[in-house]
């Protein structure tokens, strides 16, 4: 037993001294854990960075022209996974938001009486999945989609008022035994002159464009996310009582659905946020990446199958989504606390700090500052970890990447880019 133990100590002070020597090489010394699975206390003394725990999350690495995953980026190491939410799910429950309103308004929603349900679209950007999905969700639901390569053309239609673009069709419903046309008016991307996308100002300036052009001719206003929907709501419908229809389920957005505001799809930042932080807690722990969440941890986490969706080809966990409306929206008022099965205190000395690095692509965006940060903030004490924030500019990749300068001092990555097909930028910094 003596022998035992001297050999253990000699072990240990080598370990100690090699991570002294390391941690200016691209490594970081402590008793880190694999996360692959193995629920075996395996550990190293220093585990290089293109080894350590990385989550994507909100935005999927994949080719922003064809959707297609980027599955190198996916599988960078054994304990790399995306966190998000189901963009098609939550695109469909968008379009059939809009689509029952307009059915349940019929008799008030045509403001000129011409017979034609006119409405406007804000994309936010044309080459992320999840404004793809929300404008297809939409077009597919009010029967305007047109077909393109097998899919539903997702292209800005520009200025539609005569119904002869090519990348819609009017849609046609029927109700009481009246037929109404439904008409995309207008769709553009909100993209400014330095190159954000998702962006409010330029949406609350299309909104002003159009009802000069169009006047009582827009019924109803639909965005991609809430950040343009309120921007266009408060520059316009709410003083016309245009039903304004948006995605994220913030909180000033769901506010609004008091003084008008038509809805917004709830994307359980909750439990996206907790799973963004939980799959790091559990690689660095080295335990089943399933452990609190589809099986409880040992303070009692668990998240049950009807919030969140695990595909393993695809490495992803997805949170599911929920439409916000007049009828259930006091429910989410304040997007910014836990979900309460996640919300327990890991013990520290089971569950020791761990060092994370995570960025925002934009500190401006809405959604992610008002929504995901704070509620990160939140499951970041309960996981016990030592999260350092960092906020991009939304336009470029190298505002980021130019604070990741010493990976080696981080234990985990997690990674919100400011365009999908950029993960190479990210990966190449921590193969260095």
């Amino acid at each position: 037993m003596k022998k035992k133990f001297v050999a253990i100590m000699m072990v240990a002070a080598f370990a100690l001294s090699t991570a002294a020597c390391g941690a200016d090489s691209g490594t970081v010394g402590g008793d880190t854990q694999t996360g692959s699975g193995d629920k075996s206390s395996v550990t190293t003394s220093d585990v290089a960075n293109k080894d350590k725990p990385l989550v994507w999350f909100n935005r999927q690495p994949s080719n922003s022209s064809t959707g297609e995953l980027d599955m190198s980026a996916l599988n960078f190491n054994d304990d790399t996974y995306y966190v998000g939410f189901d963009a098609n799910q939550g695109a469909e429950l968008q379009g059939e938001m809009v689509m029952d309103y307009i059915e349940k308004n019929i008799d008030t929603i045509d403001r000129n009486g011409d017979g034609i349900i006119g409405y406007v679209l804000a994309i936010g950007d044309i080459g992320h999945n999840d404004s793809i999905a929300r404008t297809r969700g939409v077009r597919k639901a009010l029967g305007t989609a047109m077909d393109k390569d097998g899919e539903i053309d997702s292209t800005p239609a520009g200025t539609n008022t005569d119904g002869s673009a090519s990348v819609v069709q009017d849609g046609k419903i029927e109700i009481n035994g009246k037929e109404y046309i439904i008409r995309e008016l207008a769709s553009q991307e909100m993209k400014n002159s330095a190159g954000a996308t998702w962006d409010a100002a330029t949406a609350g300036n299309a909104i002003g464009t159009w009802s000069s052009s169009f006047g009582d001719s827009i019924d109803v206003v639909v965005s991609n996310n809430d950040g343009m929907g309120m921007s266009m709501f408060n520059a316009w419908s709410k003083d016309n009582d245009v039903a304004t229809f948006g995605y994220d389920a913030n909180s000033d957005a769901v506010a609004a659905i008091a003084e008008g505001y038509g809805g917004t799809i709830s994307q359980h930042a909750d439990v996206q946020a907790y799973l963004t932080l939980r799959v790091l807690r559990n690689a660095l722990d080295g335990v089943d990446i399933d452990t609190g969440i589809g099986t409880a941890d040992d303070a009692g986490n668990v998240l049950s199958d009807d919030v969140y969706v695990y595909k393993a080809d695809e490495r992803s966990y997805y949170a599911l989504n929920v439409a916000v409306t007049a009828d259930n929206y006091q429910d989410f008022t304040d997007s910014t606390v836990v979900w309460e099965p996640v919300s327990n205190q890991l013990d520290a000395s089971a569950h020791p700090t761990k060092k994370v690095w995570l960025n925002i692509y934009n500190a401006s965006d809405n959604f992610l500052s008002s929504t995901y940060q704070p509620l990160l903030q939140n499951y970041d004490d309960l996981l016990n970890l030592d999260v350092e924030y960092i906020g991009g500019d939304g336009q470029t990749e190298s505002n980021v990447t130019n604070r990741l300068g010493n990976p080696g001092q981080y234990d985990a990555f997690a990674i919100n880019m400011v365009k999908t097909d950029n993960a190479a930028s990210y990966t190449a910094l921590l193969s260095q």
